[in-house]
């Protein structure tokens, strides 16, 4: 299992994998990444994340299918018609890895829940901010 500690421990949790999920995780990891490039990349829950002013995303790899984890209300209802391919619980969306990887998806979702991540830390600055006058 990896170990907490930046990036070479997200590249152990992907080697731990067989080649063709490597690869997958290797992709949808791209992705993200490019999607959010100042988010900083770390391992929480024993899983790849990213953090941007917060939790951004989670991803992992399970038997038959990887999932991102981090995924809002709001997010699933604005994302809805293109998510309903996929199982969505709370929290979670599943994509099975007979299919491929949806990237334009992917940097979607990811660069929306770095938006709620701004606004939120921005609110939250904001109130900070009136709570000293």
């Amino acid at each position: 299992m990896p170990t907490p500690g930046g990036p070479a421990a997200v590249d152990a949790y992907i080697a731990g994998f067989p080649e063709d999920v490597q690869a997958v995780l290797e992709r949808v990891r791209a992705t993200i990444r490019k999607a959010a490039p100042e988010a900083e990349e770390y391992i929480g829950y024993q899983m790849p994340a990213y953090r941007l002013h917060g939790a951004l995303v989670y991803f992992g790899a399970w038997k038959g299918h990887y999932a991102l984890y981090g995924a809002s209300g709001a997010l699933v209802e604005v994302f809805a018609d293109q998510l309903s391919k996929y199982e969505v619980s709370k929290g979670t969306i599943k994509f099975p890895f007979d299919r491929p990887v949806p990237v334009r998806l992917i940097t979607q979702l990811v660069k929306y829940r770095a938006e709620e991540n701004r606004q939120r830390a921005a609110a939250k600055a904001a109130g900070k901010r009136a709570a000293k006058n």
